[in-house]
């Protein structure tokens, strides 16, 4: 398969912590907020398609098998729901910018 994070495809990104992953997947998601702003769609729905390889990288860890699994595949349902409009959870795509913030300071504090 032909991943846009090749590099982290290729085992890097299974060597970072939750936090890690999750923070750099916030990058993406605060790109998407931030094409969408500007009006740019096509730079908006790269930046989602990034978010979402990253986060079926994610679920793909092994490590994360279980109840933390779970939640990382909630977390892709109601992210795509978001960014299609919404209307199954009505959550706004600025609530995951806070969610995945959270977790950018713990990678940042190395906890």
């Amino acid at each position: 398969m032909n991943y846009t994070h090749q590099n982290l495809a290729d085992g890097k990104w299974f060597k970072l912590s939750l936090a890690e992953q999750l923070g750099n997947i916030g990058s993406e998601v605060d790109r998407i907020i931030s094409w969408k702003k500007k009006g740019n769609i096509i730079y908006a729905e790269k930046a989602f398609f990034r978010a979402v390889e990253l986060l079926a990288l994610t679920t793909s860890d092994k490590r994360w098998y279980g109840p933390r699994l779970k939640e990382l595949c909630r977390l892709k349902e109601v992210l795509c729901d978001s960014f299609l409009g919404g209307e199954l959870y009505n959550t706004p795509l600025e609530y995951f910018s806070k969610y995945f913030y959270q977790f950018a300071l713990v990678a940042r504090k190395g906890l």
